[in-house]
């Protein structure tokens, strides 16, 4: 890791920075170490994660709303409570279909993101 950083363990959501996670979508990372990190997302209806890929393992987690989401090949239509797994280096991004939030655990930590 190039950069310096310290875990983060306690993790009010009040003192949380929401950031840009691209058009109607909010990022607000929350707690992490060098080997994992969590992070939600809020998306406006109509909103899109674009396709892209990353060297981290992410799983997704469904709070609410519903969204369409392609990993790889495949692509589904999801909803609160149902969970995503996306390996390292395979693509994949989503629709919003109704406004909603993702929480993502990335492993190791996206330093990207701080």
């Amino acid at each position: 890791m190039n950069k310096q950083h310290k875990d983060v363990i306690w993790v009010p959501h009040a003192e949380t920075v929401p950031e840009s996670g691209g058009e109607g979508v909010v990022r607000r990372v929350l707690a992490y170490s060098k080997d994992v990190m969590c992070v939600e997302n809020t998306f406006e209806k109509g909103a899109v994660g674009a396709l892209h890929s990353h060297p981290h393992t992410q799983i997704t987690y469904i709070v609410s709303g519903r969204f369409r989401f392609t990993i790889g090949e495949e692509t589904r239509e999801v909803g609160p409570g149902d969970t995503l797994l996306k390996q390292d280096g395979v693509r994949h991004g989503c629709v919003c279909l109704e406004a909603g939030v993702l929480l993502d655990i990335f492993t190791p930590m996206r330093e990207d993101f701080v």
